[in-house]
């Protein structure tokens, strides 16, 4: 047990470690399977406990699963447990070389890289090139990265968002996100820990 990652400053700097050596698939086809971590980065993942915590939420909103895209994927675990809990398929979106391999890597390991493609590029230069319309977003952006409004505001106003889509997003506790960005709007917020949940959607329900 000789990886961690812990808790984070306002900064986004690391404070606390704890081992992250027993991530895994939490529910679904691949369950229980082991997800191997990017050493040497500063990728930030989310545990355990906040994917359950982000899939419960979404569960109670979003209905439609077949087109997914990770943002910031890291690892790939949110994808990843989108895809063993019944997605139809996850566009990934990932700079770090090195995490793009692991991604590919965890994806044969979970038997699930039929359904899956991994782009190995900027988050906003993914923007320009995908081109398709996506029922739920996921993004788990650095916590350290102040002008992440501003991205949350290019993605909304992009061809990527449609009526139905369902856009989750990761952030410190000490960074208040608006409650709209262009024509999305805040449908939910959960603080678990020293992550918070945002939900935004175009069309907030009652």
């Amino acid at each position: 047990m000789t990886l961690g990652i812990g808790a984070f400053d306002k900064f986004g700097a690391i404070r606390l470690s704890y081992s992250l050596e027993n991530m895994r698939v939490i529910t679904g086809t691949a369950k229980g399977h082991h997800l191997k971590f990017p050493k040497g980065t500063r990728t930030r993942p989310a545990t355990d406990l906040v994917r359950g915590a982000i899939f419960s939420m979404l569960e109670n909103i979003a209905e439609d699963w077949s087109q997914v895209l990770d943002l910031f994927s890291g690892s790939g675990a949110l994808g990843i447990e989108a895809l063993s809990r019944g997605a139809g398929w996850v566009d990934f979106v990932e700079s770090e070389p090195k995490c793009c391999a692991i991604i590919r890597e965890n994806l044969e390991k979970t038997k699930l890289s039929g359904q899956a493609r991994v782009y190995c590029l900027s988050v906003r230069k993914a923007l320009t090139i995908l081109d398709k319309e996506y029922d739920i977003i996921l993004m788990d952006p650095p916590y350290a990265d102040r002008t992440i409004g501003d991205f949350i505001t290019q993605l909304a106003g992009s061809r990527l968002v449609g009526n139905s889509t369902t856009i989750m997003i990761t952030h410190s506790p000490h960074l208040t996100l608006e409650t709209r960005y262009a024509s999305i709007s805040q449908v939910k917020e959960h603080r678990h820990g020293d992550s918070c949940i945002s939900i935004y959607r175009k069309e907030a329900r009652p």
